[in-house]
């Protein structure tokens, strides 16, 4: 029997995997152009709504459907601990280094330096989540398209901070966000090529059981639910920002 597992993609997955990394990546852009209050205090909530959208939205859910997407000829399951805990980086990693870029937006090393701590936090995201995914065998890695996955994380990264701080518009907005779901999508299934997937054992369907596992198809439904809900609230709070921002402005027009 080969040892070596089958693999295809849905197609349908991949594309709902690259929509929510522009809608994250949207809702994180449009976040960033409010971290700075009018008095230059960081406005924590806008901090964590970036990593929420950025991190949580448009890096980790985009993650796991991804990997939903993946079909094998083996029997699967994700552990939940490494599953959230990818989850807990991902978004902690993404508003700390908004932070650090937020302090000093026109400094290039600290952007450079913000850039590259985000993007690693990203690549440990992504396999830390790989780590997560069980079946009864193990997975070979091709180092050369790790260390490639790894340069396109930090480049998306920093462009993703830079971007953040010089977006003003609408229409930019709109591109920068498919540009991030472009560079995030590249980095997470460059990582996926990296990966063969080896069986060893010989009942390929079974479905590795252990505390807090959960089987692949019944994952679906809880990232997907999970994230249109964060979605639909981080929208709605910064839909609330701009509308109390204008209205501030038309009674100080009237003044």
């Amino acid at each position: 029997m080969n040892p070596t597992v089958n693999t295809s993609w849905d197609a349908g997955l991949v594309a709902l995997s690259f929509a929510f990394a522009v809608a994250g990546s949207f809702v994180a852009l449009t976040a960033a152009g409010r971290l700075r209050g009018r008095r230059g205090e960081l406005a924590w909530s806008n901090v964590l709504t970036v990593g929420i959208a950025l991190g949580g939205v448009g890096v980790w859910s985009m993650h796991f459907i991804g990997m939903l997407a993946l079909r094998m000829d083996v029997g699967s399951s994700y552990s939940m601990l490494e599953t959230f805990t990818s989850l807990l980086v991902a978004v902690g990693a993404t508003a700390g280094s908004v932070v650090l870029a937020a302090r000093r937006p026109d400094s290039l090393a600290r952007l450079l330096l913000a850039g590259f701590l985000l993007g690693m936090s990203v690549v440990l995201m992504h396999y830390l989540g790989m780590f997560g995914l069980k079946i009864y065998g193990f997975i070979a890695w091709d180092m050369g398209l790790v260390g490639l996955s790894m340069l396109i994380a930090v480049v998306a990264a920093t462009a993703a901070l830079w971007l953040a701080f010089n977006i003003a518009t609408l229409p930019r907005r709109i591109a920068a966000s498919v540009v991030m779901g472009v560079a995030v999508c590249a980095m997470h299934y460059t990582g996926m090529g990296a990966a063969e997937f080896v069986c060893t054992t010989t009942e390929r369907t079974a479905i590795p059981q252990g505390t807090g596992y959960v089987a692949v198809f019944s994952l679906p439904m809880l990232v997907i639910a999970t994230t249109v809900m964060l979605t639909l609230m981080l929208s709605l709070d910064q839909f609330y920002q701009a509308l109390r921002q204008n209205t501030l402005r038309a009674r100080r027009a009237q003044v």
